[in-house]
C-alpha cells in the first residue's frame, strides 16, 4: 500500500520528467499524507497538465462525502470492476510524481518505518486514478487515488503491496485513454521490477503527519523493540498503550469534510 510519500525534487526537475505545460513552483515535501493536496499529472486536450488534487478519491456518484470511506489506494486487481474505479480507469488516468514513499515493517509490537525510493534517483510516476466530485451547491473537488499491486519477492518482507510505478516510456499511453484502453492499461499495473527500488530504515518521527522535513528520509539504525518490565508476580507486564486521544493527536491526517 502507499500511505505516505515524498516529493522533494525541484519543480523544474519534476516538470522535465513529466513534460507538462505549466511551470508551478512548490516546496519540497517529505511526509505527504491522505487528504492533503498532492501534485498530479493529467492529459487533456492533447497536452499534459499539472494539477493539485486531494489525496483520497471521491467518486462523482457519492451523495454524502462524510459517509464515504476515504479511498487513498486502488487495488490493481479490481480497478476494472469496482464501482469507485471502473470509470476512472477508462477515462481519468493520471500520474502522481514521487521521489519515494514510506512503509512500516511490523515486528511483534514494533513497527519500523522504511523509506523506499528509486535506486537510480527520482522522481517516479505512481499510477493514479482521479475523479471530480460536484457538490449540491455546484462546488467541485478534484480527488485522486494511487494504484497498488502485490509486492514482488524483493519487497514483500516490507509490505505485501507496493504502489504501481509507470515507466517513463509508458507515460503517454497510460495518460491518454484514447490511445490505450482500460484493459490494456490494466496490464501495466504491476509491481516495479526487481532492483528498481532501494530502502533503508528511518526515524519514527515520520509517524506524525505534522513532521515534514528532510531529516525524515535519512537512514537510521532500526529502533529496538519496546522494553517490557517484569510485574510484581514475575510475569511480563503488557506494553503501555496510548489512549485513543493520544493516537489521534499524533497520527491524525485530518479531513476536508
Amino acid at each position: 500500500m502507499c500511505g505516505r510519500f515524498v516529493l522533494n525534487s525541484v519543480p523544474e526537475a519534476v516538470r522535465r520528467a513529466f513534460s507538462y505545460l505549466e511551470q508551478p513552483n512548490f516546496p519540497p515535501r517529505h511526509n505527504i499524507a491522505p487528504t492533503q493536496p498532492v501534485s498530479v499529472v493529467t492529459f487533456e486536450h492533447g497536452s499534459r497538465h499539472f494539477q493539485l488534487m486531494r489525496w483520497g478519491l471521491l467518486p462523482s456518484w457519492v451523495k454524502n462525502p462524510k459517509a464515504f470511506s476515504l479511498v487513498i489506494n486502488a487495488r490493481a486487481e479490481t480497478v476494472l470492476d469496482k464501482p469507485a474505479f471502473k470509470t476512472a480507469i477508462k477515462r481519468r488516468r493520471c500520474l502522481v510524481p514521487a521521489d519515494g514513499y514510506y512503509e512500516w515493517q511490523t515486528d511483534g509490537a514494533r513497527k519500523q518505518p522504511y523509506f523506499i525510493y528509486p535506486r537510480d534517483g527520482g522522481p517516479m510516476g505512481f499510477a493514479g486514478l482521479h475523479e471530480t466530485w460536484v457538490g449540491p451547491n455546484g462546488e467541485e473537488l478534484d480527488t485522486v487515488a494511487i494504484v497498488t499491486a502485490p509486492a514482488n519477492d524483493e519487497t514483500a518482507h516490507l509490505h505485501a503491496r507496493v504502489p504501481v510505478v509507470i515507466a517513463p516510456a509508458d507515460h503517454g499511453q497510460w495518460l491518454d485513454a484514447n490511445v490505450m484502453h482500460a484493459e490494456e492499461a490494466a496490464q501495466l499495473l504491476k509491481a516495479p521490477p526487481r532492483d528498481f527500488l532501494a530502502w533503508h530504515p528511518v526515524s519514527s518521527e515520520v509517524n506524525r503527519v505534522a513532521n515534514d522535513d528532510a531529516a525524515l528520509i535519512l537512514p537510521v539504525e532500526p529502533e529496538p523493540a519496546p522494553a517490557v518490565m517484569d510485574g510484581p508476580s514475575g510475569e511480563k507486564a503488557a506494553p503501555s498503550r496510548r489512549s485513543k486521544s493520544q493516537t489521534r493527536q499524533d497520527d491524525t491526517q485530518g479531513s476536508l469534510f
